[in-house]
């Protein structure tokens, strides 16, 4: 089975600074922009739980700055 393939496109790093409701977080990227993202598919199959503090990398949403979704956990 082929290993998944990085996403391609506008993704940055970032740390987890809260965690919101409906499986929510808030990611302050680099540069202290801060967004509201969610886990992408494979993270949440994965059962990889997102604590505040965390290093993640995501992935932002071009119609929508201010969202994102997690694709990494770092």
């Amino acid at each position: 089975m082929d290993e998944p393939q990085a996403p391609q496109g506008n993704t940055a790093d970032g740390v987890v600074r809260e965690l919101l409701p409906s499986q929510l977080v808030r990611v302050e990227l680099e540069g202290r922009h801060q967004v509201t993202a969610h886990l992408a598919s494979p993270v949440g199959r994965n059962y990889v739980r997102v604590l505040v503090g965390d290093r993640v990398r995501g992935a932002l949403m071009s119609n929508e700055p201010s969202r994102g979704r997690i694709v990494e956990k770092l």
